[in-house]
């Protein structure tokens, strides 16, 4: 199955008006370190992976990168404020592994989202799961400790801690390279 055939599953989309969806997309490969955005750049559309892993990220006020999200196979690359809001990104999203992807630009998107009633609902939806996605995240940052934490990370999402270096998935924890290392060999002990 196709990353556009996962990604726009919905009830209510007929497998006609998926098909009207999935053109509207074309393909696009990135090489390992490419950018599919900037910071200071609006984003023009969004990126349905195929294959690959991305990361997202921003340098805090000292100067250091943090890792903001993974994103991986089935799932959708984007910059939600710059697309819709029409404001330059504040983040950099970037290939860490070569990436086949589907893209739509805006133009395409809001024409079907207002035309197919499916979509609207399937856009809801999206977004409603990715908001709690959001708001999991944030409190498992403040209630859950490092190792809970890497665990979480490495049983739901094993691909981020195979394809990803250390240092991008520390960052994305909020601890230190060195914290990981010792969360990584305490975890190998217990095993």
């Amino acid at each position: 199955m196709s990353a556009l055939q996962t990604i726009y599953r919905h009830p209510l989309l007929t497998a006609e008006e998926l098909e009207i969806i999935f053109k509207a997309h074309r393909k696009i490969t990135f090489n390992k370190g490419d950018f599919l955005l900037k910071k200071e750049q609006v984003a023009d559309g969004y990126f349905c992976v195929e294959k690959g892993l991305i990361r997202s990220y921003v340098y805090d006020f000292n100067g250091n990168d943090i890792t903001t999200g993974f994103i991986g196979k089935n799932e959708i690359a984007i910059d939600v404020i710059s697309l819709f809001h029409r404001i330059p990104s504040v983040e950099y999203f970037q290939a860490l592994t070569d990436c086949e992807c589907y893209v739509i630009d805006l133009e395409s998107f809001q024409r079907l989202y207002h035309s197919i009633i499916g979509l609207n609902e399937w856009g809801r939806a999206w977004m409603s799961e990715s908001l709690f996605e959001l708001k999991q995240r944030t409190i498992s940052m403040i209630t859950d400790s490092a190792t809970e934490r890497y665990e979480r990370l490495q049983s739901r999402h094993p691909h981020i801690v195979q394809q990803s270096p250390l240092k991008f998935i520390a960052s994305y924890l909020g601890i230190t390279d060195t914290s990981l290392s010792r969360i990584r060999k305490e975890l190998v002990k217990e095993n």
